[in-house]
């Protein structure tokens, strides 16, 4: 199981913890039970004044509903619900927004929307968020398409709604404060923690130029750890790193030798290793 780092302002305030059950925690291979049991343990582990983000998306209305009432029973502060994917042909906006609309109605935690395209093959529409801004329940989105254009215009259509929306890689969390993003959800925080953080505190503080420095040396070993290996690269990297990475969970397989070394060279060139 790994955990990706959040940052986000809400109301004022600012707020960071973790979140467990998002696409680095291979959730789509976990049965339910170990998925509700990962977060138990986060949440045991986890001081309180630190928030739980879990992911509870499943591919039926149904099961999202069921799974985001027993995570915030097991202690989750927030759900981040995937968009569901499997017939991806139908779930244009009006699909999405019932889906939504009902998962944060039936909720008893804040609800915020997860937009993965890499994962699942589609956007969650920019029209789509806009409405969904709207419901009381639902609080922001953390957007991993890497489209920093989207993200601006998300952030603009939003404005008037109390709605955050999140850099989802740190490949990009620069670009995406630039634009008004209050925060991320970075894999790359899971080797990188104190790295990712300076960057967020340099954008907050307006220190652009050591922000922008300081963001291009983590883009190589944030693409490593994301689009090039993946998560057998990111557990492999939190092992050099003295964390557990631990082993993948099948079908995922472990890295060759000559995957491991290039993933090596994209920290060792940025002087990370």
């Amino acid at each position: 199981m790994n955990q990706s780092s959040l940052y986000c302002c809400g109301q004022g305030a600012k707020h960071n913890g973790f979140v467990v059950q998002g696409s680095n925690g291979e959730f789509p291979f976990l049965t339910s039970s170990e998925r509700l049991e990962v977060v138990s343990r986060v949440r045991q582990a986890l001081p309180r004044d630190k928030l739980l983000l879990a992911g509870s998306g499943c591919e039926s209305t149904q099961a999202t509903v069921e799974m985001t009432v027993s995570m915030a029973q097991v202690g989750a502060d927030a759900a981040m619900v995937v968009t569901p994917c499997y017939y991806h042909g139908r779930m244009n906006s009006a699909a999405l927004i019932h889906h939504y609309t009902k998962v944060a109605d039936l909720s008893p935690i804040p609800v915020v929307l997860y937009s993965v395209p890499a994962n699942t093959g589609l956007d969650l529409p920019v029209d789509a968020v806009v409405t969904l801004s709207q419901h009381p329940n639902i609080v922001g989105i953390k957007d991993s398409g890497g489209d920093v254009t989207r993200i601006g215009l998300i952030v603009h259509k939003t404005r008037r709604q109390d709605f955050q929306v999140l850099a989802g890689s740190a490949g990009f969390l620069l670009a995406s404060y630039a634009v008004g993003a209050v925060g991320g959800v970075c894999a790359l925080a899971n080797v990188l923690g104190a790295q990712v953080c300076q960057l967020e505190r340099l954008c907050l503080t307006g220190q652009w130029e050591d922000a922008q420095k300081l963001q291009h040396r983590l883009i190589e070993p944030n693409t490593a750890v994301t689009q090039r290996f993946g998560i057998p690269g990111l557990k492999k990297t939190m092992d050099w790193f003295g964390y557990y990475g631990g082993p993948c969970r099948a079908p995922l397989r472990e890295l060759s030798a000559p995957q491991e070394e290039a993933l090596r060279l994209d920290f060792t060139s940025n002087g990370w290793l």
